[in-house]
C-alpha cells in the first residue's frame, strides 16, 4: 500500500465503484498520480481523495479492472484468499467432489472478483488463461497459491494466454507449464469420455455448457439431430445417450471434427448413428435440408465488443433463420449466444425476427444460461454472458 500508482476519479463517477462494479472507464479520471502502464497496479481514489478500489490499468475504454474494494497489500496472501474463496463457491455448490465431478471453472473473472483471471480444472491439471496483462504479471505467484490451495488434488498448472494477449503485449508469450508436465487427460463429464485439446478452443473444453448438454439430452430421444458448431461433441454425446436416432455433427475445424469422432467412438456409440462434417457453419445452415427434428446451434462470439453488435445481431438472425426454415414440425431448436456485448432482450429479438421472417409459430420452451461454476456476480451483470432458447417450431 502506497507504492502503487493511483488515479482520481472525476466528481460523482465514483457511484459505480461503491455499488462494487468492477469496470472503470477511461471517461470517468480526473487524473493521475504516477506513471501508469497497461498491467500496472493501480489504487482508485474518488475526486475528494477517498479510498474506493484496486485494479489493474487497461489501455482500452476500460481503463480498469478492480479486484479488491479493500484496501490491501497485493501479495501471495492476497491471491491465496481470493483464490480459496472461489474454490470454497464451488465447494458449496457440490461441483469439486472428485468421484462426481473431474472438471469445473475455479476462478471465472469478475464473478469471482478477479477480472482478466480464468482458471479450469480438469482431472488432475489446472489451465490458466490471463485475459489482462495484469494477471498474467501475476500469474506465477497465482500458480503457487492455486496449488497451496488445491494440494496434491493439483498435478500440473498450464498457462494458456499467448493467443489472446498477443496483440496486447510488445513480446512474444508462449504457452506453457507453470507446475509439473503434460498428463495424459481423459475427462469424464456426467458419464462420458472426453478428450482433452488443449490446443484448442478456450482454456479446452466448454465446461459452461455442462448443464444444458443434459437439457439436450432430455430431448432427444428418437430424433434426428444437427449439432452446428459441434466443437468437441457434448451436445452430440449427450443426444446420442439421451436415445437420438442419428445425429449430424458440424464444425468448421478440422481439428474438431476430428476430436468429436474420437469422443463418438470413445463412448462406444454406434458408427451407423452418426456423421461428421468439416464445413463452414453459416455456408451448410444455408444449404440445409430438411429432415432434422432438433436442432442445436452454439455459434463462438460473434460480437466480443460493442462495436460488433450490428453485425452480430444480423449474424444471429441469419443462422436462426435458415434452422427455423428446416427444422421439421413440431422440431425443437437450441440457439445460444455467448457474446457479452448482446444482451438477452436483444439475442431473444434476433431470433424472433428470424421466426417471423421463416413464417413458423415459436415457442419459448425454457431459458437457459452458463453452468453455475461460472458466476455472474449480482453486481456485474454483464458476466451473464451466455444465453440460450430452447424452443419449440410448429
Amino acid at each position: 500500500m502506497g507504492t502503487y500508482p493511483s488515479i482520481f476519479l472525476k466528481p460523482g463517477k465514483e457511484v459505480p465503484v461503491k455499488r462494487f462494479h468492477p469496470w472503470i472507464f477511461s471517461g470517468a479520471i480526473d487524473r493521475a498520480n504516477g506513471k501508469i502502464k497497461e498491467g500496472d497496479i493501480v489504487e482508485v481514489f474518488s475526486s475528494r481523495g477517498d479510498y474506493l478500489a484496486t485494479g489493474h490499468a487497461l489501455s482500452g475504454s476500460i481503463a480498469l479492472k478492480l479486484f479488491s474494494f479493500k484496501r490491501l497489500p497485493i501479495d501471495q496472501a492476497f491471491w491465496k484468499e481470493k483464490i480459496s474463496l472461489a474454490y470454497k463457491y464451488r465447494e458449496r455448490l457440490g461441483m469439486t467432489d472428485p468421484v462426481k465431478n473431474e472438471a469445473f471453472r475455479l476462478v471465472y473473472g469478475e464473478g469471482d472478483g478477479l477480472p482478466g483471471l480464468i482458471i479450469d480444472y480438469y482431472s488432475g491439471m489446472a489451465v490458466i488463461q490471463c485475459h489482462s496483462v495484469g494477471m498474467h504479471l501475476a500469474v506465477k505467484e497465482i500458480a503457487i497459491m492455486l496449488k497451496e490451495v488445491m494440494g496434491e488434488r493439483l498435478k500440473a498448472i498450464y498457462e494458456k494466454s499467448a493467443e489472446i494477449l498477443s496483440e496486447t503485449v510488445d513480446y512474444e508469450l508462449i504457452d506453457n507449464f507453470l507446475l509439473g508436465e503434460a498428463i495424459a487427460v481423459d475427462l469424464v463429464e456426467d458419464g462420458l469420455l472426453y478428450q482433452l485439446d488443449l490446443q484448442g478452443q478456450k482454456t479446452g473444453f466448454f465446461l459452461d455448457q455442462r448443464e444444458n448438454r443434459k437439457v439436450v439430452e432430455h430431448y432427444a430421444r428418437g430424433c434426428r439431430v444437427l449439432d452446428v458448431f459441434c466443437y468437441s461433441g457434448g451436445f452430440s454425446l449427450h443426444a446420442l445417450r439421451g436415445g437420438a436416432a442419428f445425429v449430424q455433427a458440424v464444425d468448421s475445424s478440422k481439428k474438431a471434427i476430428e476430436l468429436v469422432s474420437a469422443n463418438l467412438k470413445k463412448n462406444g456409440f454406434e458408427e451407423s448413428n452418426f456423421s461428421t462434417i468439416a464445413a463452414d457453419a453459416k455456408q451448410y445452415l444455408e444449404g440445409l435440408q430438411q429432415g432434422f427434428d432438433l436442432i442445436i446451434l452454439d455459434p463462438p462470439a460473434f460480437a466480443k465488443h460493442q462495436e460488433m453488435r450490428s453485425k452480430a445481431i444480423k449474424g444471429y438472425i441469419n443462422i436462426n433463420l435458415n434452422a427455423l426454415k428446416k427444422i421439421n414440425p413440431g422440431g425443437i431448436l437450441f440457439t445460444f449466444s455467448c457474446s457479452q456485448a448482446i444482451d438477452r432482450n436483444t439475442f431473444q429479438s434476433s431470433v424472433m425476427a428470424a421466426a417471423i421472417e421463416a413464417g413458423r409459430n415459436v415457442r419459448i420452451v425454457q431459458h437457459l444460461s452458463q453452468s453455475p461454476d461460472h458466476p455472474a456476480g449480482l453486481f456485474h451483470p454483464e458476466g451473464a454472458y451466455l444465453k440460450g432458447l430452447v424452443l419449440y417450431v410448429e
